[in-house]
C-alpha cells in the first residue's frame, strides 16, 4: 500500500476532496425528516486506518488515469462514514468531480424500476407467477429459438408455457437484449432498433415480434425485461413511467436529483462519460456508441426506459440503496415493507439454471433475485460481505451495494464505458469490509 504522503500527494493531483467524519448532513432530505449524518468510522465498528486503503486504492485508479473522476459514498445504520470526491467530472474543461456531479446510471435504473414494481405488487396489481402476457396481451403468442437454420435465420418452436412476472424480473423469461450480434435474436433486436423506439408500446410490439432465446425458466440471460416492467408499470398505475417513480419513490425519499434527465439549472452538474481507448489506453470522451449517438440527458427522452435511463447522484443514489438495507423504510418514509425486501432479495433462479461453479455469473453463491443479484453464500463467493447483500452495476462503471446483515450500503459512481475490467466493485467490497472491525457497533 501507498505510504500516506504519497496518497495525499495523489490525490492533491487527481483533484479529491473528502468528508470524513465532518457532521455535516450527507444524505439530508429537504422535507423536514430527520437528516443523516456523517460519523467517524469508529463510532459505526470501522478502523479509520484500515478505511484509508480504500481512499488510497480509490485515489489510484483516478491517478493513473484509468477513469476520469470517481465519487465514492460509504454508509453503516444510515450514516455516512465516507464521502469522498476525485478527479474531474469533465477533462476537457478541468471542472472537478464534486459530490453533486449528476451521472448516468444505466442499468442501476433497474432496481429502481424493480421498487415500482413491487409498490404496485403491494397494492395488489399483481401476483409473481402470473403469466406476463395478462399484463401484455401481445405476448401470448410468441416463440422460441431452437437452432439457426441454413439460411442463417433462427429455427422457432412454440412456448412449452408462458413466461411468468417472477421469470421477467429475474431475466429467466427467456427475452433478449439486442447487446450482442452473436445470436440472431439479440441481432434481430438492433436490426429492428428496440432501443431507438418511439414509445414503450412499439418496444413491446416489436419484442413481440422476435423469438425468445431460451423456454421460460431454462435459463438466465440479461434482457430487455425491465424495460417492459416499465410499460406495465404505466398500464397499472395509469401514470408515465418517471412520474409513478416521481411521486412514490423520488419526492418521498428526498431524491431530488433523479429523473430520465437533468433539466436546466442542473444539467451543468453532469459528468463526461468516457470510454478508454484499447490501443493507447487514453480516456476519450463518447458522444457515440455503436454508431448512434448517445442521449444528452439534458431534455426529457422520447421513451422512459426503466432498464437503464435515469441519470442520479451519489447522494441521491444512497438514499435509494439505503431502503434496501432497512427493510424498505428511511427517515419515517416507508415504500416498501421488510416482507416485499426479502422477497426481491431471494434467489429467483432454478437450480438448473444456475452455473455449476463459480466461472458463472450466477451459482451457488451468488444468485439473483427481483431485479436484483443477491449473495447467497458470501464465504463460497470469496467475499467478505454479508448473507443477502443485494447490488448491481451499470455501463457507464456505476456500482452499488446494500447489505442488510451489516447495515452497509456504499454507492461508488465513475463514467467510463468497459469499466468492469477495472474491478472496483470487487476491490471496494474487500477494502469496505476489512475496515469494520467491530460489526457490532
Amino acid at each position: 500500500m501507498w505510504g500516506r504522503r504519497a496518497v495525499f500527494a495523489a490525490m492533491a493531483a487527481v483533484g479529491a476532496t473528502a468528508i470524513l467524519a465532518a457532521g455535516a448532513p450527507a444524505l439530508a432530505r429537504d422535507h423536514g425528516h430527520p437528516a443523516a449524518v456523517s460519523v467517524a468510522p469508529e463510532a459505526v465498528g470501522f478502523d479509520s486506518a484500515r478505511l484509508r486503503r480504500l481512499d488510497e486504492a480509490m485515489a489510484k485508479v483516478v491517478a493513473d488515469g484509468r477513469v476520469a473522476g470517481m465519487t465514492t459514498l460509504l454508509a453503516r445504520h444510515g450514516k455516512v462514514v465516507a464521502f469522498h470526491t476525485y478527479g474531474k467530472a469533465s477533462l476537457a474543461t478541468g471542472a472537478p468531480m464534486s459530490r453533486d456531479a449528476i451521472f448516468r446510471i444505466y442499468s442501476m435504473s433497474k432496481p429502481v424500476t424493480g421498487v415500482a414494481m413491487m409498490i404496485l405488487f403491494e397494492e395488489g396489481k399483481w401476483n409473481l407467477d402470473d403469466p406476463v402476457s395478462k399484463y401484455v396481451p401481445a405476448f401470448k403468442d410468441l416463440k422460441v429459438m431452437r437452432g439457426v437454420g441454413p439460411d442463417g435465420q433462427p429455427i422457432l418452436e412454440p412456448l412449452e408455457r408462458q413466461p411468468t412476472m417472477r421469470e421477467l424480473m429475474s431475466h429467466t423469461a427467456g427475452f433478449g437484449y439486442g447487446l450482442s450480434a452473436a445470436n440472431p435474436v439479440d441481432k434481430l433486436f438492433g436490426d429492428r432498433m428496440v432501443m431507438r423506439s418511439a414509445s414503450l408500446q412499439e418496444v413491446v410490439d416489436k419484442v413481440a415480434a422476435i423469438p425468445l432465446l431460451a423456454q421460460p425458466g431454462e435459463r438466465w440471460s440479461y434482457s430487455i425485461a425491465v424495460d417492459i416492467q416499465g410499460y406495465i408499470v404505466e398500464k397499472l398505475s395509469g401514470q408515465p413511467l418517471g412520474e409513478f417513480m416521481r411521486q412514490r419513490i423520488f419526492q418521498p425519499l428526498g431524491m431530488t436529483d433523479t429523473g430520465f434527465y437533468a433539466p436546466a439549472g442542473k444539467s451543468d452538474r453532469l459528468a463526461s462519460v468516457y470510454f478508454r481507448d484499447p490501443r493507447s489506453g487514453a480516456l476519450v470522451e463518447t458522444k457515440a456508441l455503436s454508431g448512434h449517438d448517445l442521449p444528452t440527458y439534458k431534455e426529457a427522452p422520447p421513451v422512459e426506459f426503466g432498464g437503464a435511463g435515469l441519470v442520479s447522484t451519489t447522494r441521491d443514489y444512497a438514499r435509494f440503496a439505503q431502503i434496501l438495507a432497512n427493510g424498505g423504510a428511511l427517515d419515517g418514509v416507508r415504500i416498501l415493507s421488510p416482507a416485499t425486501l426479502a422477497l426481491m432479495g431471494t434467489n429467483m433462479i432454478p437450480q438448473a439454471a444456475l452455473a455449476p461453479d463459480a466461472d458463472g455469473e450466477f451459482n451457488r453463491a451468488r444468485g439473483f433475485g427481483l431485479d436484483l443479484a443477491v449473495m447467497t453464500d458470501p464465504g463460497l463467493a470469496g467475499g467478505l460481505e454479508g448473507k443477502g447483500t443485494l447490488s448491481w452495476r451499470g455501463a457507464a462503471g456505476t456500482w452499488f451495494w446494500a447489505d442488510p446483515a451489516n447495515d452497509v450500503v456504499f454507492v461508488g459512481m465513475i463514467q467510463r464505458f468497459g469499466a468492469d475490467e477495472e474491478g472496483l466493485d470487487r476491490l471496494s467490497r474487500t477494502l469496505v469490509y476489512q475496515a469494520l472491525v467491530d460489526p457490532s457497533r
